[in-house]
């Protein structure tokens, strides 16, 4: 009886320490689990300048944490030569307009 209890309680601790590995290997648990991309926001393909969805469904990726969607498959080979320079144009749409609004009701 006392083998069994034994056997018990070791199976109950094995099974504590491996249930939060399970729970974390989906990742909806974990502490460590990755944000989800920053969402591309511009209407038109970086590359090309073509307005996004005029040659079908965009080629969409992330990169470095940013979607990006282009135009067609084939803009991805100019992209990767020179991601620096598509990105920017990306994150540029991601800052608002500033608005001239507060500086028209400044001036009453």
């Amino acid at each position: 009886m006392k083998k069994l209890k034994l056997i018990i309680c070791a199976f109950a601790a094995v099974f504590s320490v491996a249930a939060p590995s399970v729970s974390r290997a989906d990742g909806t648990n974990s502490a460590g689990a990755t944000p989800p991309p920053r969402p591309d926001l511009l209407t038109t393909c970086p590359v090309s300048g073509d307005k996004l969805g005029e040659m079908g469904k965009p080629y969409v990726f992330i990169y470095k944490g940013q979607e990006v969607k282009l135009c067609c498959p084939d803009c991805k080979k100019d992209f990767d030569k020179n991601p620096k320079k598509y990105m920017k144009l990306i994150r540029a749409a991601d800052k608002p307009a500033k608005k001239q609004d507060s500086q028209s009701s400044n001036s009453h």
